[in-house]
């Protein structure tokens, strides 16, 4: 099966190397995706470029692929929900939930001279970065690209309610799937309380996988795209 992956805000595709690597291995093909602004030299990408690259991915694929967004750009992967949803095996969001209609993409720090740079590691304390060492911290920051804010500021348009009936994967990396659940039924994620099929898979890691679990959440990856 296609696997689509989609790094969330300041990465690239190449963020997915070990995972995509451990995919094939799996038996599957791996779909890292750059987006426009995040590492094809545009500073004046829009959150629409987004959408449109990841459809131009799942259009590409034979057959059904399952898309996988992190962070952030798993309101990306519900958008190709929304967008194709009867094109789509699986929806996979790591460590991230789909923002609702009519809601900024990911306005969560300032942006300066039209882009959000990576703020630093103090959001990011505590359990998130815990697994990170400082190599490694170092390593993603001199990495992190700016998003430009036409991305980050775009609002969420979600428009077709087939998309409540793609099956949905959460992975919860620094919260657990209790965790995720209870947020659902509180009404904090209103797209997943509407979706119909929606399971959790914990990992043991923080808001990185990709980069500290790879092979474990290639593992999770492949047995969902397995079941898919």
């Amino acid at each position: 099966m296609d696997i689509l992956l989609i790094g969330g805000l300041w990465l690239n595709g190449s963020v997915w190397g070990p995972v995509a690597s451990a995919l094939e291995a799996a038996g599957h093909r791996p779909v890292p995706l750059t987006l426009p602004g995040q590492g094809d030299g545009s500073a004046s990408a829009t959150l629409d470029d987004q959408v449109a690259a990841v459809l131009a991915a799942v259009d590409a694929a034979p057959g059904r692929p399952m898309v996988v967004g992190h962070s952030a750009a798993s309101t990306l992967a519900w958008l190709a929900a929304d967008r194709r949803p009867e094109r789509l095996a699986k929806v996979v969001l790591v460590g991230g939930f789909p923002s609702a209609d009519d809601q900024p993409y990911a306005a969560f720090f300032e942006v300066r001279d039209g882009v959000m740079p990576f703020p630093g590691w103090g959001p990011f304390e505590g359990p998130d970065a815990a697994d990170l060492d400082d190599e490694a911290r170092q390593r993603f920051a001199a990495d992190a690209i700016p998003v430009p804010a036409d991305v980050v500021e775009g609002v969420v348009r979600l428009t077709d309610e087939r998309r409540f009936d793609v099956p949905v994967l959460a992975v919860c990396p620094e919260f657990t799937p209790a965790q995720a659940q209870e947020w659902i039924n509180a009404g904090d994620v209103p797209e997943l309380a509407r979706a119909k099929h929606v399971d959790f898979a914990d990992i043991d890691s923080g808001h990185w996988p990709m980069v500290t679990r790879p092979t474990e959440l290639a593992r999770i990856l492949a047995a969902a795209a397995d079941t898919a």
